[in-house]
């Protein structure tokens, strides 16, 4: 199997990333590590999360939808990956708002997927500041690392159509059969 399918823990490639949380925690360092109850500790934060979005796509089946991904990634600081079943599209680009600081220019007026995000009881899970790195069942980050795994997970799939297609035919000819017995 491709290296690029393999499971593994990939950080984002948006930064020179070193996790708040390793470094809150580094010896000598006398700041407590934030608690993630707590709500993000957006004071402390290196915008990780202001410097890309994703959106969840389609996973690909037929063919057409792999060529689509491909095309995707065949673009700049694209890449495209799967996580508990879920295939995402993420375009690695810094919100416009974020500030040299790493602050937000419009904090008080933020749109609100910017405002629920990383809290604690939220659907998405705790502030990547709390995460070292994130774990992807699939991780593809060129048309090529896409091409080896589609072409694999094409054959299977016409292997699978064939095996349907075959049943399908040997279910229908004795059908047939009693058919043309009945009318002969």
């Amino acid at each position: 199997m491709a290296s690029s399918s393999d499971r593994r823990k990939k950080p984002h490639k948006t930064s020179t990333f070193v996790p708040l949380a390793a470094l809150v925690a580094a010896p000598g360092r006398d700041a407590a590590r934030p608690d993630p109850k707590d709500g993000p500790p957006c004071h402390l934060c290196p915008a990780r999360c202001c410097q890309y979005f994703a959106l969840q796509i389609d996973a690909p089946t037929p063919p057409e939808e792999h060529d689509q991904i491909r095309w995707f990634l065949a673009h700049e600081r694209v890449v495209v990956w799967m996580q508990e079943g879920e295939w995402y599209l993420e375009v690695q680009n810094r919100c416009k708002n974020l500030q040299a600081d790493n602050r937000c220019a419009i904090y008080e007026t933020r749109p609100q997927i910017c405002r629920d995000y990383g809290l604690p009881d939220g659907d998405d899970g705790p502030c990547e500041f709390f995460t070292d790195d994130a774990e992807y069942d699939l991780y593809f980050d060129s048309s090529e690392s896409f091409e080896v795994w589609s072409r694999e997970e094409l054959a299977r799939r016409e292997r699978r159509l064939a095996r349907r297609r075959k049943k399908y035919r040997e279910q229908r000819q004795p059908a047939a059969r009693e058919a043309l017995e009945v009318m002969g």
